[in-house]
């Protein structure tokens, strides 16, 4: 049996001395941090605080260059706006916009005038003219005097001689060699008596019953030509009418052939000029006669209608087909 012994030291759990310093210390730590980080802000201000100065002064610097710039480019504005207003181009866009601010104002004056004008009521009076007693006398002594008017038919009477020598030439043999605008082929008795009835009945002006086909209208025409060419020289110029670009180079083919010219000679500028409508046949003949040179107009047989003003000038041939040949021109094209 073991022996009841009375217990020791050493059966006692030792505890550990508690160090007072430590605790103190780790109490204090938690009081002490807010002192030590402004410190730390302290210190870094008092660092950086030469820093921001010269980025102050720098900045300052900048600002007061720039300032400088705008008042140096302020000047040279100014001296550029002097010198524009001194200048031609400166006084034009001046003057310019003065002439600009005058026509908006001079349009809304007219049109406001316009506006009252049309709410004005206008009623035009009136006016009886009785013709004077001397009026009346005059008038019956014009009447008593009859009108003398040349014949149409005498317009070629001075020029019978060089004519009837043109169309005797033209039944001899062709001269294939004669110069440019001289006839270099022959015509028929027929043809002969065509061109004499045209001169010295029609005085120039009116239509003859084709020849049954265009190539001899145009050999016809270019008898006429060769004749004009006599009689003006290069004071007239042909125009031929013909609605079809294959009608007119019909026309083209044949007086340069039976005439001896080139496409030169085709042109405004020239001595033909080829037509498809007749307002452009009216205005060039217009042009011609306002600088004194004659038109003649040739309208081939083709064209079923005549424009009434063609027929105000005072020289022109129109070929007047049959139906056949209107059937045969048609049935070609």
């Amino acid at each position: 049996m073991p022996e009841n012994k009375p217990p020791t030291q050493k059966d006692f759990p030792t505890e550990k001395p508690v160090d007072t310093e430590a605790a103190v210390d780790e109490s204090s730590k938690g009081k002490k941090l807010p002192q030590r980080k402004d410190l730390v802000e302290t210190s870094l201000n008092s660092n950086f605080s030469p820093l921001i100065d010269i980025a102050v002064k720098e900045i300052e610097s900048r600002r007061n260059e720039l300032l400088k710039e705008i008042e140096d480019l302020t000047k040279r504005k100014f001296d550029l706006e002097q010198k524009t207003k001194a200048t031609f181009t400166g006084q034009s866009d001046s003057i310019a916009r003065h002439v600009k601010g005058f026509q908006d104002y001079l349009t809304g004056a007219l049109q406001n005038l316009a506006q009252s004008a049309e709410q004005l009521d206008l009623v035009v009076p009136p006016v009886v003219v009785q013709p004077s007693p001397l009026d009346k006398i005059k008038s019956n002594q014009e009447k008593d005097i009859p009108e003398q008017h040349p014949a149409i038919a005498d317009t070629f009477k001075p020029d019978k001689d060089l004519i009837g020598e043109c169309l005797g030439q033209f039944l001899g043999r062709p001269d294939f060699y004669a110069a440019p605008w001289k006839l270099r082929r022959s015509l028929d008795q027929k043809d002969i008596e065509l061109l004499e009835d045209w001169f010295f009945n029609m005085g120039g002006r009116g239509a003859q019953p084709s020849r049954g086909s265009r190539a001899k209208n145009v050999l016809i025409s270019a008898g006429l030509i060769s004749i004009l060419g006599e009689l003006y020289g290069e004071r007239f110029q042909t125009l031929v009418l013909a609605s079809q670009p294959e009608r007119l180079g019909e026309w083209r083919r044949g007086l340069q052939d039976a005439l001896g010219l080139d496409r030169e000679d085709f042109g405004p500028n020239s001595g033909i000029v080829l037509f498809e409508r007749a307002n452009g046949v009216l205005e060039r003949a217009d042009r011609l006669e306002e600088r004194g040179d004659v038109p003649l107009i040739l309208i081939d047989a083709a064209e079923q209608s005549i424009e009434i003003p063609l027929l105000q000038f005072p020289l022109w041939l129109a070929f007047a087909a049959e139906p056949e040949e209107l059937y045969e021109d048609e049935d070609l094209i």
